[in-house]
């Protein structure tokens, strides 16, 4: 086949994709705040006290060199993941501090007999005292089964050293980072757990935000900021930890191909080509999201995929699938401040399967949901579509102390060796930045259409918003959005859908154990037991959808392990497609609706 032939077919592609881009981009009209046709009932109720959550974020404070702009630098560490850390079937919250001397939480769910209660173990559990002088505080956490053994692990990423915990069982865990190969200063703001080499372990994707070379307590310089608001390379080093399955992990990253420094914020690992590998995708403050495709055997290929004109200053990765073409998308959120700076958010489809890449889609309410953090996308109102909540706002100001906007856009018009040094920037003292701004709950109508529902659904907040996991934490059979909020309350909405609405939730468990496979056959490979990086097709009628079982995504969290999809009036499912990370698949079909179905990759 001649070249010019050959190419036709992407050309068309290329062009289907950018027409498709267009018309949805079209549709994006300026909805009301009413609920649409069909979810009157739809309501979010915030229920965190009633349930047992008394937690809120205590920031951090740094060296006194950086008093005047210490407000924005220490604007991180509100976070919370999920996982079952006690395995008793019962999904629970570790929720992060950032102020030395303040515990973290570890919620437990007592959610038995039809009690909606959690309960803070995690002084008894002992992963409650990590913020320590001389060792570092809390920016998020992210859990795995590092060892197979059937007990989720923890890791907790700090500016500072992390800290690994082994899971002993019974709600025990022990520190074990010394000896790991996992000691070492990071000013880290992400993680996620993936099998990057398919040999059934899970490795540990870390990634810098500021440089590693300081010590943001003990400074002998203030020259720590970005060089560049758009383009800086200045930041911390993202590191690749291969799991070597003895408790022990080795540094992998230049070998991978994964070496960067570009201040990142959000970072996800999914298969968006359909090879039956697990890709990674990084998105960067001050400059372009990174995409890494996996070519086999732990090695990485840096690949544009559309994704540096319209990068900005990303915050969060989330991952769903808002068509319902069983097509991966993604959710980068940035920063949206109309008369100052408007940068939208990106939304992008992924076509790489079909030899395209990615096509940003973003417009209307889902590009403009102000200064823009965490998200995750999933079907609030089980109707079959997945939706977007986003949470929002930076530094919520001293009232009348003044906005810090005007400031702010003084800095970004200077020269680089200006911008990079802390002392230049004016002082921020008790002003505000993009604070007291709502979260967003926009539902999906058509995969085009999107309607800001916050407020009419009862979400109301304006605490500054960082981390959002989704969870069916008291098995409903529909899913509650917990927000962490940086120097706020830890948030638990439940989501309420219209009654009659049908689901189904898939937990996955691999059937790898703690000795790896290198180089193994593609038949004899077996998943991590925790099911990370499985990607899960399910199709109902009109309803053809994806949900992956993620090791850490949106901003600085990680959602539950069972995958929740909403079926709307659809009574049978007709089949479940399960992708494992061990490039392997399995088929299920004509299975009931309205329950959880646990599938092991070595089942019939």
């Amino acid at each position: 086949m001649s070249t010019t032939s050959s190419f036709r077919p992407l050309l068309a592609k290329v062009t289907f994709v950018g027409l498709l881009a267009l018309s949805w981009g079209l549709d994006q009209r300026d909805e009301s705040e009413l609920l649409p046709e069909g979810n009157e009932s739809f309501r979010m109720r915030e229920v965190h006290a009633e349930v047992g959550i008394d937690f809120r974020h205590v920031r951090p404070s740094f060296d006194p060199k950086l008093a005047n702009i210490d407000a924005q630098i220490a604007a991180l560490g509100a976070a919370v993941s999920v996982a079952d850390a006690d395995g008793d079937g019962r999904p629970d919250l570790y929720a992060t501090n950032s102020a030395f001397g303040e515990p973290n939480a570890l919620y437990v769910n007592r959610g038995e007999d039809g009690a909606r209660r959690l309960v803070d173990m995690a002084a008894e559990a002992g992963v409650a005292d990590l913020n320590v002088e001389g060792r570092g505080v809390s920016m998020g956490s992210v859990w795995a089964d590092m060892d197979n053994d059937g007990d989720e692990d923890l890791f907790v990423y700090r500016y500072g050293y992390p800290a690994l915990f082994r899971n002993e069982g019974g709600l025990r865990f022990t520190e074990v980072t010394a000896g790991s190969g996992l000691e070492r200063w990071m000013n880290a703001n992400a993680a996620v757990w993936f099998d990057a080499d398919q040999d059934g372990l899970v490795d540990l994707f870390v990634a810098g935000y500021f440089h590693e070379r300081y010590d943001l307590w003990d400074l002998e310089t203030t020259e720590i900021m970005q060089e560049s608001f758009e383009f800086a390379t200045n930041g911390g080093s993202n590191v690749l930890f291969r799991n070597l399955g003895d408790g022990r992990f080795e540094d992998v990253t230049e070998r991978a191909g994964l070496s960067s420094s570009r201040w990142t914020m959000g970072a996800a690992a999914a298969d968006f080509d359909g090879d039956g590998l697990v890709d990674l995708y990084t998105a960067n403050d001050y400059g372009a999201e990174e995409f890494y495709r996996n070519r086999g055997g732990g090695r990485f290929e840096l690949y544009d995929a559309g994704l540096g004109d319209d990068s900005k200053s990303g915050m969060c990765v989330a991952l769903g699938e808002l068509l319902n073409e069983a097509r991966l998308s993604v959710f980068v959120t940035n920063i949206s401040v109309r008369g100052y700076l408007f940068q939208g958010n990106n939304l992008r489809h992924s076509y790489l399967a079909e030899g395209a890449g990615f096509q940003n889609v973003a417009s209307g309410k889902v590009a403009d949901c102000g200064w823009a953090w965490g998200s995750q996308i999933g079907d609030l109102d089980n109707d079959g579509w997945q939706d977007l909540f986003v949470a929002n706002g930076f530094v919520t100001g001293d009232e009348g102390a003044g906005d810090y906007w005007y400031n702010m856009t003084k800095v970004g018009g200077a020269a680089s060796e200006v911008v990079v040094d802390a002392a230049n920037w004016p002082t921020m003292g008790g002003m505000d930045l993009s604070g007291n701004e709502r979260s967003r709950v926009l539902l999906n109508r058509n995969g085009r259409i999107f309607t800001d529902v916050a407020e009419a659904a009862g979400v109301t907040d304006t605490y500054d918003g960082r981390s959002v996991v989704l969870v069916d934490l008291f098995d409903r059979g529909a899913l509650d959005v917990v927000v962490a909020n940086q120097r706020g309350p830890l948030l638990v909405y439940s989501c309420e859908p219209p009654a009659g609405r049908h689901w189904v939730k898939v937990s996955l468990e691999g059937s790898a154990g703690p000795t790896p496979s290198p180089g193994a056959d593609p038949q004899l490979r077996r998943s991590n037991r925790s099911g990370i990086g499985a990607t899960v097709e399910v199709k109902a009628g009109d309803v053809h959808t994806v949900r992956v079982v993620d090791g850490g995504s949106g901003f600085c969290s990680q959602n539950e392990r069972r995958l929740h999809f909403g079926l709307g009036d659809e009574e049978r499912l007709e089949e479940v497609v399960v992708h494992w990370p061990s490039g392997r698949k399995t088929v299920l079909r004509d299975l009931p609706v309205d329950t959880t179905h646990h599938v092991t990759e070595d089942a019939p």
